[in-house]
Parts: C-alpha cells; sequence; structure tokens
C-alpha cells in the first residue's frame, strides 16, 4: 500500500521541478504595460479636484487639490480650494486659515470671499459672515443666486442673533393698562 503511494508523490515531485521556461519573449512584450510618457501633461488637479467635489469626494478632492498645489503653487484659486475641501471635511479651522489666506492673495476672488463667508457662519462669527458675504455679492454684481442667498441667509440670522442676544436676558410682555397705554413689565 505504502509503494505506490510513494510512486505517486515522486513523480508529482519530479513533474514540479520542471521548467515551464515562462512566457515566450512575443506573450511578454504583447503582456507588458504600456510605457508612460514621461513629456505628457497630465490633468490639472484643479479640474479633479472640483469634479470630485462635485462627486462628494471630498477626501480625494483634497488630494488634488494639493497635488495642483505642488504643479502651480498656492495660488488664490489653488487656496480657495483646498480651504473648500476642508470646509467640507468639517476641518473649520483649517478651512478659514486657507479662505483667508486666499482672500489676501486675491481680493478680487468672488468663490474665496463666499466660501469664507460660509466657514465663519458655521463658526458662528455672524458679523463678520455678513461682511464678507456683502463684500462677495458686491465683487460678483449680484450675479449669483447663490451668494444673493447665502447673503440673505447672514442678513437674517445675524439680525436674529443680535434680538436674541438683547431679549436673552430679559424677559418682556407687552401689557395692556386702561385704553390704548401699553407698559412694559419684567417676567420675575
Amino acid at each position: 500500500m505504502r509503494r505506490p503511494f510513494v510512486l505517486i508523490l515522486g513523480m508529482v515531485l519530479l513533474a514540479a521541478c520542471q521548467s515551464t521556461q515562462g512566457l515566450s519573449a512575443a506573450e511578454r512584450a504583447r503582456n507588458a504595460p504600456p510605457s508612460a510618457d514621461a513629456k505628457a501633461k497630465g490633468i490639472d488637479g484643479l479640474l479633479v479636484g472640483h469634479r470630485l467635489m462635485e462627486a462628494q469626494e471630498f477626501d480625494l478632492a483634497l488630494r488634488a487639490y494639493l497635488r495642483a498645489a505642488a504643479e502651480q503653487g498656492m495660488t488664490a484659486d489653488v487656496l480657495s480650494a483646498i480651504g473648500s475641501a476642508n470646509l467640507r471635511l468639517g476641518r473649520l479651522g483649517q478651512a478659514e486659515t486657507l479662505l483667508r489666506q486666499a482672500v489676501k492673495a486675491d481680493p478680487t476672488s468672488v468663490p474665496a470671499h463666499n466660501n469664507l463667508g460660509v466657514v465663519l457662519m458655521e463658526r458662528g462669527k455672524l458679523g463678520e459672515a455678513r461682511a464678507v458675504f456683502q463684500q462677495a455679492y458686491a465683487l460678483d454684481s449680484g450675479g449669483s443666486d447663490s451668494i444673493r442667498e447665502n447673503l440673505r441667509l447672514s442678513i437674517a440670522r445675524s439680525t436674529a442673533a443680535v434680538y436674541d442676544e438683547g431679549t436673552q436676558n430679559h424677559d418682556f410682555t407687552l401689557v395692556r393698562r386702561d385704553q390704548g397705554q401699553y407698559v412694559l413689565l419684567s417676567q420675575l
């Protein structure tokens, strides 16, 4: 019983040692990946990042924007794009810093102003956000519906915040006295 098993095992081992000689030169050439052209220009990192932002792939967009920064330098557009990606990733402090740098690099950049306003709203800096949105709206000459809506919301929130702050410590009620006279009474 044991002898046929040893014979079969020996034949399998000898077969495994046999040289298969691999692929022929023609087969290797056919299966090789194409070579990269070092002179070819790649797709713009900003364009790739913008498309990834639309697809809600914010981390990948940030990587594309960083590649654009390496290729183009830290221009106002690149700073604004990196700041916007950080905003969408919830990194508000980083986004604010980058967007402030973008506004400083190009004071006429409407997207940088708008996105900085969004960050400021998220961080609760309502008055400054309102001023930034007003500047973005002025730079855009009122042409963008989204900037107009952002400005409207910032005005509403800042007005509501001022009203709320003024009435937080005082709960007043109007009480009618006699005919047509109203008196403010504090609710204690």
